[in-house]
């Protein structure tokens, strides 16, 4: 008991918090504690901006470098203590954080935790107003377990797609390690999720979408690194590219002037008269 209140306690601020927020958008906004959990993650998600502005930097420096890392990661193939070590170099030297891309992901888990908290108490004391979601007949109660209603299951086969689409989008700058642990994630992450309160299922659907766009937004403004153009004889110049000049001709050599040729005449020796 006691070692959970110290793990809790420092959650207590951000659980009132969010509270509060809840409150404010559900009382003068008008909205379900339903919407208004999902407008709650919206307004996570636009706090951690900044977070996700480092994490697209921290991916394109990853991607502008990913032919060096491969060459080292090819030449230490052998030796994978070697070969993790020149790699720690080498993001050392050219300020790279691989765990960058992580963050967003890992600032989320106290308001997880915290959101959790404040569900449970709307368990134990219900408020007042519409604790459904799209109606009575798909979410009846969001403080509900999601294994308590054939709903948790779809809207828990929606996270699952979700997060491997988002991590299948971020993928391309990630390292082997980190792609797999994000491909894993949503798999074990389900077998808690199933005793959790349905309006946690809701916030990470939500927040997962959000990651979606912002992968394809961020392809979209991040090239693919090209590899060196081969260019041949046969390829056109582009477009402002000066023509290259054509090699010299040989000096042409003046053909000489044709001399008749006297034939030859050949001497024939005079056979000597023997002497008799």
């Amino acid at each position: 008991m006691i070692l959970h209140l110290i793990l809790l306690s420092p959650l207590t601020p951000i659980e009132d918090i969010l509270r509060h927020v809840l409150d404010w958008f559900h009382g003068s906004v008008g909205l379900t504690w339903a919407w208004s959990i999902v407008a709650l993650t919206v307004t996570v998600r636009l706090l951690l901006v900044p977070l996700t502005v480092k994490q697209i930097h921290s991916m394109q420096n990853l991607q502008r470098h990913a032919p060096e890392m491969k060459e080292i990661q090819k030449k230490y193939r052998t030796d994978k203590k070697r070969q993790q070590e020149e790699l720690m170099k080498f993001y050392r030297e050219n300020q790279i954080n691989p765990a960058a891309s992580c963050l967003p992901l890992l600032a989320q888990f106290p308001v997880f935790i915290a959101l959790y908290l404040v569900l449970r108490q709307f368990s134990k004391h219900p408020p007042g107003g519409d604790l459904s979601w799209l109606g009575k007949d798909f979410v009846p109660d969001i403080t509900a377990h999601a294994n308590a209603h054939w709903s948790g299951y779809v809207l828990l086969a929606v996270y699952v797609v979700t997060q491997l689409v988002s991590t299948m989008l971020m993928s391309s700058t990630m390292d082997k390690t980190q792609r797999i642990m994000l491909m894993v994630l949503p798999v074990v992450f389900v077998t808690f999720l199933l005793n959790f309160p349905v309006g946690l299922v809701i916030y990470w659907v939500t927040t997962n979408l959000w990651t979606v766009g912002q992968g394809l937004i961020t392809r979209r403004l991040m090239p693919k690194p090209q590899a060196p153009e081969r260019r041949s004889s046969r390829t056109p110049p582009k477009e402002n590219e000066p023509e290259p000049e054509p090699p010299p001709k040989p000096a042409e050599v003046p053909a000489a002037a044709a001399v008749p040729t006297e034939p030859r005449r050949v001497r024939r020796k005079k056979k000597r008269k023997a002497r008799r």
